[in-house]
Order: C-alpha cells, then sequence, then structure tokens
C-alpha cells in the first residue's frame, strides 16, 4: 500500500529545550544575514545581561539607607513573628537602622575603591604592555 503521509520538505525548527523558532509567515526562508540580525536583535531582551564582570556602583547614603531600611523592617517583623513586643520589636530596628546605615555604606565604599584600584592596575598594566611592544622591535 502507498504511503499517504506527505514527507516534510523543510527541517524542524525546535530547540533542545522545546522552544520552536518562529518565522515570520513568508513565502521565502530567512537568508543567512536576516537570521544573524535577529539572533543579534534578541540577545538584548535576555533579562540576563553577562556581558562582563560586575562593576559596583558609586556608594551613597541613600542606596544605604534603602539597603538597610528593608533589612530594618524584615527584622522588625520576624521579631514581632516570634512573639516580642512590637514596641520593643520597633525600637530594635531603629537601632539596627542607625547602626548598619553607615557599615553599609562603608562597606559599599570599600568595595568600590577596591573596584577602583583594581582598574586602575589593569590600565597601568595595558599601558606597560603597549609600551613594550611599541619598543620590542626597535
Amino acid at each position: 500500500m502507498a504511503q499517504t503521509k506527505r514527507k516534510r520538505r523543510r527541517k524542524h525548527r525546535g530547540t533542545q529545550g522545546g522552544r520552536i523558532d518562529t518565522r515570520p509567515a513568508r513565502g521565502r526562508p530567512r537568508s543567512r544575514a536576516e537570521a544573524k540580525a535577529r539572533a543579534r536583535s534578541g540577545r538584548g531582551k535576555s533579562k540576563k545581561k553577562s556581558s562582563g564582570p560586575r562593576v559596583p556602583s558609586a556608594p551613597s547614603w541613600s542606596s544605604a539607607i534603602k539597603k538597610r531600611a528593608v533589612a530594618s523592617v524584615l527584622f522588625v517583623g520576624l521579631l514581632a513573628l516570634f512573639g516580642q513586643n512590637p514596641a520593643a520589636s520597633l525600637l530594635v530596628g531603629i537601632l539596627l537602622l542607625g547602626f548598619y546605615v553607615p557599615l553599609a555604606y562603608m562597606m559599599d565604599r570599600f568595595f568600590y575603591q577596591r573596584h577602583l584600584r583594581k582598574e586602575a592596575q589593569k590600565q597601568l598594566e595595558r599601558e606597560k604592555e603597549r609600551a613594550g611592544q611599541q619598543q620590542a622591535p626597535g
């Protein structure tokens, strides 16, 4: 008996993860240049940007206050959850906020200055390397 199923004419474009490459409904296949352009434009849409090492932001009091305010509120909530007096847990939260905000600022400043020192060292090494390459042929 003859085979009734038609053979597929094109390769299925699914990935191992189960994602199917959706093309616009056109009568012709994408060219290589179109495929590359589409792949490049899709890269920026991902949530995780791993374009290089993480760069710490410059330290600021406002960022330190925001970070520690969230931690303080969580701590007060945790104390209240364990049955502590709400007034006492609020007082402890305020004391922690007063202690941790300067600590957070100093820690941010330490990491930012360490990052700047490392970048300056890399720049110095690059300049030495460039100067060494210029002198080597002579």
